[in-house]
């Protein structure tokens, strides 16, 4: 006769028999998911990137086994394993399907790279990659302009590379064409803008008022009632350079780093040694990227024009 106690275990193993068998069948079915070339997303569809446009994305980023590299939108993952299998770095994927992120995870474990790589189910608008160095994406133009604003909050420094899509009027730094789709760099400036007295070379109450936009840099140096306009003014991350003409007549060159509302480098002139000079901002910086909300309405105007 069965006892209780053997009736009530039998029951238990077989609610865990009908549980492994359940947990079986979705991993089997969850592993065996393909994506679709067009298949539809949160924003996009999905289009895989070719071997050789990820490449040239990763090079042109100059990515280092030092960087932490995002790829936004991640689909199949490719990206992301490309920046650890040949560039030794660590990369995080961020994709809001997750049968895309299960596929990716599967992807870095045959790849030999599951250590460098993680995959994360998010909404790349929610989700928080400010310590990449690096962001990859291969997204849709009004999403592009709608990161623009979170990509200006990132540390001066960070490379953007896009598939196929610019930034607006954002001028891209680097470009390529590479597979069936053109590639595009931009470096994160660091905001230069503003009024900022200049000391530590020997020139006389020099003064310097910079505009900035994106990376584009202008200004001029004030000497008293003199001003003059800078010589072909660059910043790049937060390495700045420009070249000004002292109220004598000599060129002089500066090239420096901005670190906030100092800049510190080393100014030279023809025939003497360099010396090591030093600014600091007066009063605010000027935005250098449209807010939020024009971006954001950028967006919106691109969508519509592109919906008729």
């Amino acid at each position: 006769m069965t006892t209780i106690a053997q009736a009530s275990l039998s029951r238990r193993l077989a609610v865990l028999s009908l549980a492994g068998f359940a947990a079986s069948t979705f991993a089997q079915s969850n592993s065996s998911y393909e994506p679709q070339r067009g298949q539809a997303g949160k924003d996009v569809i999905w289009i895989p990137t070719p071997d050789e446009t990820v490449t040239r994305m990763l090079q042109m980023a100059e990515v280092k086994p030092t960087d932490r590299v995002f790829d936004l939108g991640s689909g199949d993952g490719k990206i992301a394993i490309a920046a650890a299998r040949e560039f030794g770095a660590r990369a995080t994927g961020l994709e809001y399907n997750p049968d895309m992120v299960g596929l990716s995870s599967r992807r870095a474990q045959q790849a030999g790279v599951a250590d460098k790589v993680q995959f994360r189910q998010a909404d790349i608008f929610q989700a928080d990659f400010s310590s990449a160095t690096v962001v990859t994406m291969y997204l849709l133009p009004a999403l592009n302009l709608r990161l623009r604003p979170l990509l200006f909050k990132m540390a001066p420094g960070t490379r953007v590379v896009s598939h196929s899509f610019t930034m607006g009027d954002w001028t891209p730094d680097e470009t390529a064409r590479a597979g069936y789709g053109d590639v595009y760099l931009w470096h994160i400036p660091a905001n230069a803008s503003g009024n900022w007295k200049l000391s530590g070379t020997g020139l006389p109450d020099t003064t310097l008022a910079l505009a900035q936009r994106y990376q584009v840099l202008s200004g001029d140096a004030g000497f008293g009632e003199l001003r003059a306009s800078l010589v072909r003014p660059r910043i790049v991350g937060a390495q700045i350079a420009f070249g000004l003409r002292d109220p004598k007549g000599q060129l002089w060159q500066f090239e420096g780093q901005v670190a906030g509302d100092r800049i510190t480098g080393t100014a030279t002139r023809p025939g003497q040694p360099g010396v090591p000079f030093e600014a600091r901002r007066a009063g605010d910086a000027s935005p250098i990227v449209p807010t939020t909300a024009a971006a954001e309405q950028d967006a919106s105007a691109f969508a519509a024009s592109t919906a008729r």
